[in-house]
């Protein structure tokens, strides 16, 4: 299938595909080239979460959110959850668990979401990126997942990630 790269940006790159059909029809396909990312949820304690309140100006709102990031080039995903979830958030985790990986949005890009549950947090100071608007916020998980429910959050992995986790702890129980 060939591939013409359009667009390179900071982050992603742009694409056209060229295929063809199994009824032999040659298409193209715009597709985002990107070099997936890391999804945290904080875990505070049993009944807390950190949420952030993150200014996205692509859709001029601001969401709640889990921590996340772009994976640099070879660095180990785990060391991209630490530093992402110190960044935006100023905690470090005593505890990871990976939670596997999702598709952001097969339909035109190739980004993957790896979800990762931090646990043990220690409390520091935030290194946000000059153009990052983030405001940890902690909330009660009950919360946060009502909040899913109702449409107040509208991330996906966020949305994702709370839920999975929800559903996983109700299974120890």
């Amino acid at each position: 299938m060939p591939r013409e790269i359009v667009h390179v940006g900071r982050r992603i790159r742009v694409a056209i595909d060229t295929t063809t059909t199994p009824d032999g029809k040659t298409i193209r396909r715009d597709v985002v080239l990107h070099p997936g990312a890391v999804v945290i949820l904080p875990i505070l304690d049993a009944e807390h979460v950190v949420l952030l309140r993150n200014h996205r100006f692509t859709i001029n709102e601001t969401l709640w959110e889990v921590p996340a990031g772009t994976v640099e080039p070879n660095e180990p995903l785990q060391k991209c959850a630490e530093r992402e979830l110190a960044e935006e958030t100023g905690y470090v985790a005593a505890k990871w668990r990976s939670l596997g990986f999702l598709y952001a949005s097969p339909g035109v890009m190739d980004e993957k979401l790896h979800l990762f549950i931090a646990e043990e947090l220690t409390p520091g100071p935030m290194q946000l990126e000059p153009d990052e608007q983030l405001h940890p916020v902690t909330v009660r998980l009950d919360e946060a997942i009502r909040m899913c429910l109702s449409g107040e959050i509208k991330d996906a992995k966020t949305i994702t990630s709370l839920l999975l986790w929800e559903r996983l702890t109700r299974k120890q129980d």
